[in-house]
């Protein structure tokens, strides 16, 4: 079980408030591999800030013969909505988290399977044959919908592809994606027999948020919400306390602190034969003047943004949320 942690830092520079009301973070993982009774891994070492996420892998083929594998990055799945409020930035990239990864000093070139998902029904096909985009929010995307012949338009509509924003179903009017793109990211890889092999990947956090601090009902630690956020990002009295006092200085005429979410799945390193060996966390707050608080144990302090949490044969069984308060740029 892990135990509560929560930092609380002095007030220092500030972090740009999110230009939206509220983004929604959205939840990335690690690698998974086929499974394998003969591969362990032998460390993790996961970086995580709002800028980046960094995991650098040691798996182990303890067996006498080589192990052929298949490694997957699930990207998160990105659904079509008539108010977005996602926190991905580039929805013209197929790579719209900039993952890469590198194998033993090598950069691997993966494959990309993307597919289509409405009302649970797999349509990649009939996009292919309409020549519409995959990714919802592209601008590609909009403009190829706008073209669609009036037949297809009205069926889309009527199977919950698109939503028409506008008058009715006739021709003209703006088609607002609704359907959910599943994207993973593969390729294939030996493990020789009984040798390490190193792999690191890298990618760009989809980081959610709010303009202010949300968790406070009437300027006090109550409600669902707050509940949620305790239960979360294990809240306690010192980071609630300090929390209320910034939001009184907003009330009073000051600067808004903002939110930050950052979540990542943990979970997908219970894919392999037996525990983590050696599990290494570091988390990276951003600005000096920022307040964290995250469940996790055995954390230490190591610079002035950045905290680490050690463990030997972990086995990863929740995944992992992290809350940044950020101060507002007039601070100092």
């Amino acid at each position: 079980m892990l135990k509560l942690f929560t930092l609380l830092v002095a007030a220092g520079i500030a972090s740009p408030a999110l230009a939206n009301d509220t983004l929604a973070e959205i939840k990335t993982g690690g690698l998974i591999f086929a499974q394998s009774d003969d591969v362990s891994m032998a460390e993790e070492d996961l970086f995580i800030s709002a800028s980046e996420v960094r995991v650098d892998y040691v798996f182990e083929n303890s067996s006498d013969k080589d192990v052929e594998s298949l490694v997957a990055f699930p990207m998160p799945d990105i659904s079509g909505q008539v108010d977005n409020n996602s926190a991905i930035s580039d929805y013209d990239s197929d790579n719209f988290l900039h993952f890469s990864t590198v194998q033993d000093g090598r950069p691997i070139t993966a494959k990309l399977q993307q597919r289509v998902i409405s009302l649970g029904i797999d349509v990649t096909d009939e996009f292919a044959k309409q020549g519409i985009p995959v990714l919802p929010y592209s601008q590609k995307t909009t403009e190829a919908l706008a073209k669609l012949p009036e037949t297809i338009r009205k069926d889309w509509i009527v199977r919950g592809l698109v939503y028409p924003m506008g008058a009715g179903d006739a021709a003209g009017v703006d088609l607002v994606p609704l359907w959910t793109l599943r994207s993973t990211y593969w390729w294939r890889t030996t493990f020789p027999a009984k040798k390490k092999v190193s792999v690191q990947h890298r990618y760009k956090p989809a980081v959610g948020g709010t303009v202010a601090i949300s968790f406070l009902e009437g300027g006090e630690p109550k409600g669902e919400r707050f509940e949620e956020y305790s239960r979360k990002y294990c809240l306690d009295g010192d980071f609630v306390r300090v929390a209320q006092q910034r939001a009184r200085e907003a009330e009073a005429g000051g600067a808004n602190y903002t939110e930050s979410w950052i979540s990542y799945v943990l979970s997908t390193g219970a894919y392999w034969a037996g525990p983590i060996k050696r599990f290494q966390l570091t988390i990276d707050k951003g600005k000096p003047g920022s307040l964290i608080s995250f469940c996790g144990s055995n954390v230490q302090k190591i610079g002035p943004t950045t905290f680490r949490m050690t463990s030997e044969d972990f086995d990863p069984t929740k995944d992992f949320d992290i809350l940044i308060l950020n101060p507002p740029e007039t601070a100092q």
